[in-house]
């Protein structure tokens, strides 16, 4: 498995080993012992799948108090992965990492408690999997408007698809404050 460090600490880029031949494939997509080498010790609780269709954007998303981490790939499909620093001790506050993750290249992206996370489909359609460290809860749940001009994120796409929620989510600026004085619990 080949691990690839980000330009913020605590993001990580998973290449797992695949095993194919004229048959097929075969890559273990989690193994707890070997992911707590990597340094990634929360216990992952909850397993989500989604599948999305060609412009879909979905995020940016986090929880205010009951932060997730997340272990997310592709399985069918391509997207344009992003997470957003929001830890609030962090020297990269308010910076952004993207990564392609689609079912070809296998890659699984690592975000840690404390991040927003979103992400575009670019293929005819997408599926979506991911590990959280903690459970959802719809009380808890806050986001940042996809295209807020002070986080300066380059989506590969101009009018996506958005729910009504993420369509009216705030500026980064609208709750930087309140993300400062948050107390989270991971």
């Amino acid at each position: 498995m080949k691990v690839i460090k980000t330009n913020i600490d605590g993001l990580l880029i998973i290449e797992p080993e695949v095993f194919g031949d004229e048959r097929g494939y075969f890559y273990e997509m989690y193994q707890a012992e070997r992911y707590k080498s990597l340094g990634i010790l929360e216990n992952f609780i909850q397993d989500n799948r989604s599948s999305s269709s060609r412009g879909v954007l979905r995020g940016l998303h986090f929880q205010k108090t009951k932060s997730q981490g997340k272990l997310v790939t592709v399985t069918s499909g391509e997207v344009f992965d992003v997470a957003v620093d929001l830890r609030p001790n962090s020297e990269t506050f308010g910076k952004h990492c993207t990564v392609l993750l689609t079912a070809e290249n296998k890659r699984q992206f690592y975000i840690p408690p404390g991040f927003a996370h979103g992400f575009c489909v670019l293929s005819e359609k997408a599926d979506f999997q991911y590990k959280c460290t903690d459970y959802y809860d719809p009380s808890d749940e806050s986001g940042i408007i996809w295209n807020d001009c002070e986080l300066g994120i380059e989506w590969p796409i101009s009018y996506p698809i958005l729910s009504q929620k993420d369509l009216c989510q705030p500026k980064f600026s609208d709750i930087k404050e309140m993300l400062l004085n948050t107390k989270r619990d991971k």
